[in-house]
């Protein structure tokens, strides 16, 4: 969001503040959109298997499918989700646009090992279900990018948050217990409130005081070309910069963890080492000005 503020020419703090909220919610609403996935997947398997049962010459096989993938419990429990079941109601999140992705995403389970595996299992339990499920986003849904660009026309705000709301979906369907029934908890939008308070803080802090940050960045460009630094590389340490000035309590290298592999997601194949450079630059000047981080052990990659 830092770098579409820059990108646009100029910085509105409060429009740039909404923009940020806004995007978070609807990265939000797509850790949703997910979950609801894995029902209407399972609903329109059981309506393709009811229309075969119910053609005018139906075969064998067809009056009597195999109804494993419908009757699925972990399936089953996520579409009695209460809190599921209250977000879609509340933010009017709905597949019934896109019925080509869904259609798209089961047939892509049904030609898969993963489902013939699933099928061949003598083991018939609940956890056998859901890892079934947890299967299916691990290895046909995460990294698959025709299913991913149809997300990202879906939604703008979902273009580089995709892998991220995966791995929580992941995350999620691992933590599923049976005896939670409809009640199992789901992942918050924001830990607690001073969660929320930080993203809005770091966001604010890193742009007032941008200038600033990228003259201490630029003290060590002199040797660098401006136009071969990307863009990207230099929000990236503005931002990293705003977290190791205003919320000390981060340890430093917490933080050059963070930014270097947003570096390696986000920018050039060569921006981590660099940034990791500058950043460690920057950081001697700042402990020799500020005591705050003279106690801090401050290591480096």
């Amino acid at each position: 969001m830092a770098y579409a503020c820059y990108q646009s020419g100029g910085v509105d703090i409060k429009v740039a503040e909404n923009e940020l909220l806004l995007s978070l919610q609807r990265s939000y609403d797509l850790y949703y959109y997910f979950l609801l996935l894995i029902v209407e997947v399972t609903r329109l398997q059981e309506r393709r298997l009811e229309t075969r049962k119910n053609k005018y010459r139906p075969s064998e096989d067809e009056l009597s499918p195999n109804t494993r993938l419908v009757e699925n419990r972990f399936a089953l429990q996520v579409q009695a989700n209460e809190t599921l079941r209250k977000y879609v109601k509340d933010h009017g999140i709905s597949w019934a646009s896109e019925s080509d992705f869904v259609k798209q995403t089961l047939e892509r389970i049904l030609e898969s090992d993963v489902y013939r595996a699933y099928l061949e299992c003598s083991e018939d339990s609940y956890e056998t279900d859901r890892e079934f499920w947890r299967s299916v986003f691990r290895k046909l849904i995460c990294g698959n990018t025709v299913l991913e660009e149809a997300l990202e026309d879906m939604c703008i705000y979902w273009n580089d948050d995709v892998d991220i709301i995966e791995s929580f979906v992941i995350k999620t369907i691992k933590r599923f217990d049976e005896s939670a029934g409809s009640k199992q908890e789901l992942m918050p939008m924001y830990k607690d409130e001073e969660d929320r308070e930080f993203a809005v803080t770091l966001f604010r802090q890193a742009l007032l005081h941008g200038d600033e940050y990228r003259k201490r960045i630029g003290h060590y460009l002199e040797n660098w070309e401006s136009e071969r630094v990307a863009n990207m590389d230099l929000v990236i340490m503005q931002v990293a910069i705003a977290e190791i000035m205003h919320f000390p309590k981060i340890p430093v290298n917490v933080t050059l963890n963070e930014y270097i592999d947003a570096a390696k997601y986000y920018s050039t194949p060569k921006s981590s080492t660099f940034i990791n450079g500058i950043l460690e630059s920057v950081i001697q000047d700042l402990k020799k000005e500020n005591s705050m981080l003279k106690q801090q052990d401050i290591l480096y990659l």
